[in-house]
């Protein structure tokens, strides 16, 4: 079984996310959506929320399964038996990080990075860009799933 972990924050999930995880599906048998606990981040949703937005938009997808963890990455993989980590790319800066990031995670481990570009039509949605729309009391429906309830 070719199995995936995707991480992220997801604070929220967006479009973005979901384009690469529902082509990452193609590739995998499983992914699974891996919330990431950092007590020093300040999120604007709580860890149930996000857990809820992602589980709700993927309701009917048998293939993924939502999780949540703490540390490492490729210990996380480890722990469940995943080959791969899948990431999103959507642009020069974001390759130039997760490289980094992933040659770390090659050299501590056999897990392999996976890399996809997010369709160019969603390449400039960002999680925190989301975010200060929120908070400017902006329309998010065209950057997250309808699964994302505003407070």
């Amino acid at each position: 079984m070719r199995r995936a972990v995707f991480p992220g924050s997801f604070d929220p999930i967006t479009l973005g996310h979901y384009d690469i995880i529902e082509r990452g599906l193609t590739l995998f048998d499983e992914v699974i959506l891996a919330i990431g606990v950092n007590a020093d981040k300040k999120y604007m949703f709580s860890l149930e929320e996000r857990k809820q937005f992602i589980q709700e938009a993927f309701k009917n997808e048998p293939k993924i399964k939502v999780m949540t963890y703490k540390g490492l990455t490729v210990d996380f993989c480890k722990q469940q038996k995943a080959q791969f980590i899948l990431r999103g790319l959507r642009n020069p800066g974001d390759f130039e990080f997760e490289k980094a990031i992933a040659h770390t995670n090659r050299m501590m481990s056999e897990i392999e990075t996976v890399f996809l570009l997010t369709s160019s039509g969603k390449s400039y949605i960002s999680s925190s860009i989301v975010r200060d729309v929120i908070r400017n009391g902006g329309d998010v429906s065209g950057l997250v799933p309808d699964t994302v309830k505003i407070k």
